[in-house]
């Protein structure tokens, strides 16, 4: 039963860290005014090179990223919905046991289910 509370305890906070990771979305932050005209020394030339780039590279770049955030944010739900299940899945196995009996698939199951939480937990980190 440690098992199952333990697994409850990774999909609540796995669903705590979606909901951090839309509040903290970088697109929310607040954008700093500089002045285009006058030459940032610690910028690098690959930061001016992208200053100089086009609107519309610019617009085509963000619009890329939207949709690799939309794609990822995506998969984060449909893993963390996968989670969920397997978590109820493997409350029925341990339920169907008994104190002397352990089932290959429990143990399997709790595999699955850390492989999948580590998965969720990098897509999270944007990595």
């Amino acid at each position: 039963m440690r098992l199952v509370a333990r697994l409850q305890a990774v999909v609540l906070h796995l669903g705590a860290g979606v909901i951090l990771v839309l509040a903290l979305h970088p697109s929310d932050a607040r954008a700093q005014v500089v002045n285009p005209d006058t030459p940032d020394a610690t910028q690098s030339s690959s930061q001016r090179q992208k200053d100089t780039e086009s609107p519309w590279i610019v617009q085509q770049k963000r619009e890329m990223e939207k949709k690799r955030n939309e794609a990822r944010q995506q998969d984060i739900k449909k893993d963390t919905d996968k989670l969920l299940e397997l978590a109820t899945e493997l409350k029925q196995y341990v339920d169907k046991t008994n104190q002397d009996i352990l089932s290959m698939d429990v143990i399997k199951k709790a595999d699955e289910i850390e492989k999948l939480a580590h998965s969720v937990r990098e897509k999270m980190k944007g990595t």
